[in-house]
């Protein structure tokens, strides 16, 4: 009674009577393309309409005679009617018909007749009971679901609501009285009565239940939908609105027998379930006191894993690329990824020393990189598991950047050959914001991977706090729904049902190259980890744990019974494993270093040597010739598509362009126009990515022009450099930073060989992508021995427009670097070089277009890979005197780490009684006061333009060429920001400490800038003030 209340309740469709009466008006169902459609009413000729019975010569003929009597009985011939007035109230088909009145006219045959359709249902009942039934089958396909038997507890439903035992029905088979109750609750909602249940009805083309029968008993149609929908698969799919798509999975789930497994399918899987069991056990007994995050209680996620890759292994995929939480991580390293178990096994022995290569990780946040013969498609298979840290979900979008990345780079257009999987937890599922924006990458075209594979190991549970407290919605899936994907809930320790599931999900994958999510409904056997004790919070449910039998124990029970496999067999098939984990126990021993370069998710064999090391120290000129430079220049000032319109203020910016090659000199713009161009040319891939950036936020940019004509054409002038170029992508992102971060994060992990950047549409938005920055980027390589050289630009500056879009927080990024401020390093010919190997990020503040073209070549040329930050202007954009010459961009130039001062003070160093460093826009501010104050010859102004790895050599031959200067650093922001707390400390042990560090600039202060403009002007000039106030220091 319940259940069907549940089943059909909910749904609350209209009521067949209501269904009936829009379907009264004059229009006839038809069939076309497998779909039932409505097309206008038609006239039928006499012919037809006077046909008797016996002369219908086929099915295609019953079914129009069937269709136009629906339509109106006078449709069709007195016998037709008489026929199916019979057939709908459940007479068989031989007994449904009755000879037609004879020819003479007999009023005792007439009457006969009359008598048997008096006695049938009138044909408004007829139609409202096929319609009832439709919406009986259809209320199956949208919430059956929701009394699918999910929960291996049987505690409550997965979607939250509680689940009375009263309607849990046998697995086998489903009793009449189920049924009985279930029409019952149904009467007066949808009209059918118990007298129904044998009555026989015509399937609908939207259900795939009849199989080769078109019509079956009201009782078998129950049966089945039952079988289809609420047993141990909840299937969600009816939100999508591609009726071809759900067809798909109709025909998946409803076909019937079509969950049928081979012999030798149950014993691999009986197989896989044996090693995921006895993994953890094995585990447990030797290292009870360890955390490990184990996976008991969903020991089916390696088959469910394992069934996924084989199938898409089948399809064509070459490289599949994982990401995932620690719950049950070394179990997938083990047995999916085939990490060697002894690797596995040492990582417990707290004896065993660490390799000199960073402060490594925990063995729960490691990855690996494995290429295998995959054993069902016989076919080599690359996996990557992607190490990732202890915040929940925060891999995703890095997962499915570096998807992309090899799929850009195998030219897999369609995502065919790479694909992604991942795992989530219920409780993280639902509550990480990271998992919305991963998906709402799904489909952006420069941002697609054509589909991944979610699988949630939902174990009803986050750490301590209960489902109902974790979400509002029924589901933690629901936010897959955003992007109609299927969610297939299975209950896990139903391991056939699972592996299923997931090879429907790797086939829909394949087919159309969408996102599908695996719910896989468990439970934790232990607390958050082995440590935790989850009776504390919720006792009930681990009481019905401890007694709960183990789903490997239930699952080779059943197939011993069916005779799949003998106990002997299975007995020796459990010793055999774990012998080999016994015997990779005693190989663990022998290892006396851990090293984390073993556990590597993205190597670049051919970048580096085979130890992993640079192949050279050096660092070549990134300087062009005359000729690259002019050339790359004219391309950045061209239209090069043909009858191209472009907008008439684009026409005198490409102007304005062009004067300046003409000059030899470039603005910020063409500077990095120079740098992409020419590293395209040279073979390089250049993708930039982020909110606005194809235009640029301040309109300086302009990589892709629109025809103002054609609506949706463009043009990329930087892919028309050279014939042989790489190419160039840049994407506007979706409002992401978190996501877009981590994404091209990803993008960049997987070659050394691409120029990889992420602009924020103002500097300070990168706080909201603050977990990639601080978890991957600044401690990446430390953590797992990963290089990455991806490039954050970073827009600041202080410009009077308020507290928001002012500082990128340089302080952060300089807290974060990991020299030491009070060592002044050992000085060496390659000096420079060697400070950025060891470094963890270069963080610049370039104040001219060529230190910034530079920059981003040597990004490149360097033989390693660093992630760099550059704080980037906006008012430098157009500021006139912020252009280069190319002369600083010839052949034999270099980055300058510190721009000396050059003018009438560096003449006559010995007059000089101030040196102001800086870095960034206010140099401009400062040279334009010291003029204004004629005091050239008496204050010099260095810029530092590499605050980190600080350049401690350059620093001291500025400070000994001044020698009776007092030292001052000025900057724009606030004195509790900016960059003074880094750059104070290092210059005092660059000076050992001779002379004081005096400060210039604003005040402390909570927020980064002032919101009132005078304001502003006033604490400008306030710090102007104090900078060549060379009495502003005395007496301090």
């Amino acid at each position: 009674m319940h259940r069907l209340r549940t089943t059909v309740a909910r749904l609350r469709p209209l009521t067949a009577a209501q269904t009936a009466q829009s379907l009264s008006q004059p229009r006839l169902l038809a069939i076309e393309r497998g779909l039932r459609t409505l097309t206008p009413a038609r006239r039928l000729n006499t012919s037809v309409v006077a046909e008797p019975f016996l002369n219908g010569t086929s099915s295609n003929y019953v079914e129009e005679m069937y269709f136009a009597w629906l339509e109106n009985p006078r449709n069709v011939h007195k016998s037709w009617d008489v026929f199916f007035r019979n057939a709908n109230a459940g007479a068989p088909p031989g007994a449904a018909y009755q000879s037609p009145p004879p020819l003479n006219g007999s009023s005792q045959g007439l009457a006969s007749v009359q008598a048997l359709v008096g006695a049938q249902p009138n044909v408004e009942k007829l139609v409202e009971d096929h319609l009832a039934v439709q919406s009986l089958i259809r209320a199956y396909q949208v919430r059956g679901h929701h009394v699918a038997r999910l929960d291996p507890l049987g505690i409550t439903a997965a979607d939250l609501k509680p689940t009375p035992s009263d309607i849990i029905t046998s697995h086998n088979k489903l009793e009449f009285s189920h049924y009985k109750e279930r029409l019952v609750c149904t009467t007066g909602f949808y009209g059918l009565a118990e007298s129904d249940l044998d009555k026989v009805f015509r399937l609908p083309t939207t259900t795939f239940i009849g199989g080769s029968e078109s019509s079956l008993p009201l009782k078998e149609i129950i049966r089945r939908l039952e079988m289809a929908y609420c047993q141990h698969i909840g299937v969600e799919f009816m939100f999508i609105n591609d009726v071809e798509q759900c067809q798909w999975i109709r025909r998946k789930f409803e076909t019937p027998g079509i969950m049928q497994f081979s012999l030798e399918e149950k014993k691999t899987l009986l197989a896989r379930m044996i090693r995921s069991t006895r993994f953890e056990e094995f585990l447990q007994r030797k290292w009870s006191s360890e955390k490990r995050f184990g996976l008991e209680g969903c020991e089916s996620l390696i088959p469910a894993l394992k069934t996924i890759i084989d199938h898409s292994s089948q399809s064509g995929v070459e490289s599949v690329i994982l990401g995932m939480p620690h719950r049950g991580r070394l179990n997938v390293l083990a047995n999916v990824i085939r990490k060697e178990l002894d690797q596995i096994f040492c990582q417990f022995d707290s004896k065993l020393e660490a390799a000199d290569e960073g402060s490594g990780d925990v063995k729960y946040h490691l990855g690996m990189y494995h290429k295998r013969m995959n054993r069902v498609s016989d076919r080599y298979i690359t996996l990557s598991l992607m190490a990732n840290p202890s915040h929940l979900e925060a891999v995703d979008p890095v997962v499915q950047g570096k998807t992309k990345a090899e799929q850009f780079y195998r030219g897999d257009t369609e995502g065919k050959r790479v694909m992604s999987i991942l795992l989530h937890g219920d409780a993280a599922f639902a509550g990480q914001g990271i998992v919305y924006e991963t998906f709402h990458l799904s489909d952006l075209p420069s941002y697609t991977t054509h589909g991944t594979i979610h699988v949630v190991v939902n174990n009803q549970i986050g750490f301590t706090t209960d489902p109902r407290m974790a979400r509002s919605s029924p589901y933690p899936t629901d936010v897959a729904r955003v992007v109609n994907a299927p969610i297939f809930h299975v209950n896990a320790d139903d391991p056939e049902a699972v592996m299923y599931v997931c090879k429907v999900a790797a086939e829909w994958r394949n087919t159309f190259h969408k996102d599908v999510v695996v719910d896989l409904v468990c439970y934790r056997r232990n607390g958050h980890n082995e440590m935790d004790e989850p009776m504390f919070t919720q006792p009930l449910m681990y009481k019905q744990i401890k007694k709960q039998k183990s789903v490997l124990k239930k699952f080779a029970e059943k197939v011993i019974a069916e005779g799949v496999i003998t106990t002997q067999a299975y007995e020796e098939e459990v010793t055999m494993y774990d012998k080999i984990c016994e015997e990779a126990y005693t190989r663990s021993k022998d290892e006396k270093i851990l090293h984390i370069k073993h556990w590597l998710d993205s190597p670049w064999p051919d970048f580096f040597t085979m130890e992993g090391q640079p192949r050279t120290m050096n660092c070549p000129s990134t300087g062009l010739t005359e000729e690259e430079l002019g050339h790359i220049g004219n391309i950045a000032a061209s239209v090069p598509e043909k009858d191209f319109t472009i907008h008439g203020g684009l026409s005198r910016i490409l102007k304005g362009r062009a004067n300046m090659v003409n000059q030899r000199v470039c603005d910020w713009a063409l500077g990095e126009y120079m740098a992409f161009g020419s590293l395209l040319k040279e073979g390089t891939h250049v993708r930039l990515s982020g909110q606005d950036v194809e235009r640029g936020t301040f309109s300086h940019r302009h990589h892709v022009l629109h025809d103002q004509n054609v609506d949706k054409r463009i043009c990329i002038p930087m892919n028309y450099i050279s014939p042989d170029q790489a190419p160039y992508t840049v994407c506007n992102s979706s409002l992401s930073e978190y996501g877009v971060l981590g994404f091209e994060l990803g993008f960049a992990m997987a070659s050394p060989n691409a120029l990889v950047l992420w602009e924020a549409q103002f500097g300070d938005f990168h706080n909201t992508a603050q977990c990639i920055i601080d978890q991957f980027i600044s401690c990446g390589q430390a953590k797992w021995v990963r290089q990455n050289g991806i490039v954050l630009l970073l827009p600041h500056g202080m410009e009077g427009m308020g507290p928001e879009h002012s500082s990128a927080r340089p302080e952060r990024f300089l807290q974060m670097c990991n020299d030491d401020p009070d060592v002044f390093p050992k000085l060496s010919e390659d000096f420079a070089v060697h400070q950025l190997y060891e470094c963890n990020w270069i963080v610049v503040n370039c104040s001219t277009p060529a230190n910034y073209f530079h920059v981003l070549r040597r990004q490149i040329l360097q033989p390693f890979r660093k992630p760099l930050i550059v704080f980037t202007p906006k008012s430098l954009l157009r500021h006139p005197e912020a252009r280069s010459s190319f002369d600083d961009m010839l052949p034999g130039t270099h980055f300058k780490r510190i721009i000396p001062d050059n003018g009438p003070a560096a003449a006559a160093p010995e007059k000089v009684k101030r040196i102001i460093f800086c870095t960034g826009k206010i140099y401009y501010e400062l040279i334009r006061e010291r003029q204004n104050r004629g005091m050239d010859e008496s204050v010099a102004v260095v810029r530092i333009e590499q605050l980190s790895p600080f350049p401690f050599d350059l620093v001291k031959a500025e400070t000994d060429r001044f020698p009776n200067a007092d030292l001052v650093w000025c900057q724009e922001e606030h004195k509790n920001q900016g960059y003074y707390d880094y750059v104070k400390p290092r210059i005092r042990t660059t000076i050992d400490r001779s002379r004081p560090v005096w400060y210039a600039g604003r005040d402390p202060a909570a927020a980064p800038a002032t919101g009132n403009k005078h304001t502003h002007l006033t604490e400008l000039q306030r710090l102007l003030d104090t900078a060549f106030g060379l009495e502003a220091f005395s007496g301090i």
